[in-house]
């Protein structure tokens, strides 16, 4: 029947690293500096490494929202497939019965197929549906049964996620571009590692440093680390102050800010400086280079940094956001450890978050004084991390010149 054999692969922590890292370990894949599994470290160093992205959004009808990104986002995996020589079978169609025979061919064949299916219909993300709202993340899927109607995903969990599969089927071809789509990854190229390694570190040092690949350069890298300051000081236009000066606004930035930085968007709580870290040293290895762990060091200090500043934003000190805060880790602790088992959980976490939203319009538990220091101290915790950012990125550029 169409399951893998043996199929264990579940060490992946976000969405595109995770999918190929995976994908690869099940195929038999070794890095050849290693003889070991593709570490996803070694993945997020090859496609850009990391990064810093600020983003807010206003949309009618929905909460505020500012993203943060922590990595290269600019088309990770085709750089990571592209950079490795990695040959790649896409199989794609509109026509939902030859897709779901595309799903079973590739697993008949051996293949641990990746694909990006709608996540607001797969249940186990636990995501109310709505109409206006659509998005596909990379996962693998190792096992579909039809007789049994169940579908077994690999998709950041340490665990196996079960899902019917008419859900997976849903979810499959709801996103037009992403449509029955199915990518099956070959081999890389041995000889293209080194290569690819320094251009991943070459990324890492223009998308901090430089103007970006496309958008705004307020946007992106050190940059936006200070544009961020500014709006967390000043009362301006597009300011916390004034966009977000309390109640439900305050606590859903709050909120997104803390959720998109850390682990509840796949990232680690050191902003993935660590996982950085790590492909430094692997780096080093590969380039014959070792003064790249000594830049290590410096991503490790800088990790720490975000720590704090990430802990900043929904504060331990704050009862109210303290809550907030732990029903936000809950829920990504039991999804990473237990998958769907904690399901009922999970959704009872969401709840009470929204819960806490619908209380903040209009008892929001902080004085505009307290307010001002909370923004104060996430800025304080900026600075430093901005700090101690700039000292790595400087560190990394010298090493690689």
């Amino acid at each position: 029947m169409p399951t893998l054999e043996n199929y264990s692969q579940f060490e992946g922590r976000y969405w595109d690293t995770a999918a190929i890292r995976n994908a690869l370990d099940y195929q038999g894949v070794k890095a050849p500096h290693t003889g070991e599994p593709f570490t996803e470290a070694m993945l997020l160093g090859i496609s850009g490494g990391i990064a810093f992205g600020y983003f807010t959004f206003h949309y009618k009808g929905y909460d505020p929202q500012v993203n943060l990104l922590t990595r290269n986002t600019f088309e990770p995996m085709e750089t990571i497939f592209n950079r490795l020589g990695m040959a790649r079978d896409v199989r794609q169609t509109a026509s939902a019965d030859k897709g779901r025979q595309n799903l079973l061919d590739a697993l008949e064949a051996g293949y641990a197929p990746v694909a990006s299916p709608d996540m607001w219909l797969l249940p186990y993300n636990a995501l109310p549906y709505d109409a206006g709202m659509w998005g596909g993340m990379p996962l693998v899927i190792f096992g579909y049964e039809p007789e049994k109607g169940e579908a077994y995903i690999s998709d950041r969990s340490r665990v196996p996620l079960i899902v019917r599969t008419e859900d997976l089927d849903k979810a499959r071809g709801r996103i037009k571009k992403e449509k029955q789509r199915l990518l099956l990854l070959g081999h890389p190229a041995e000889a293209k590692l080194a290569d690819a390694v320094r251009q991943g570190l070459e990324d890492c040092v223009r998308l901090m440093t430089e103007k970006p690949p496309k958008g705004s350069a307020k946007n992106f890298g050190l940059r936006a680390m200070a544009h961020w300051g500014d709006m967390l000081e000043k009362s301006s236009k597009g300011s916390w102050a004034r966009e977000y000066p309390t109640g439900r606004p305050l606590l859903a930035v709050l909120i997104s800010s803390y959720t998109f930085l850390g682990p509840a968007f796949g990232k680690t709580m050191a902003a993935e400086r660590d996982v950085y870290a790590d492909f430094l040293d692997e780096a080093a290895a590969v380039l014959g280079l070792p003064a790249l762990e000594k830049v290590a060091l410096r991503y490790r200090k800088a990790g720490e940094a975000w720590r704090g500043l990430l802990g900043a934003l929904l504060p331990e000190a704050v009862p109210f956001l303290s809550d907030v805060r732990g029903n936000i880790d809950r829920k990504t602790d039991l999804f990473v450890k237990q998958g769907a088992a904690q399901l009922k959980e999970i959704v009872a976490c969401n709840e009470r978050i929204e819960v806490a939203k619908t209380a903040s319009e209009s008892d929001f538990p902080m004085t505009e004084a307290e307010i001002a220091d909370l923004r104060d101290e996430i800025r304080t915790r900026l600075n430093a991390a901005r700090e101690a950012e700039e000292e790595a990125v400087e560190a990394l550029k010298a090493a690689i010149a």
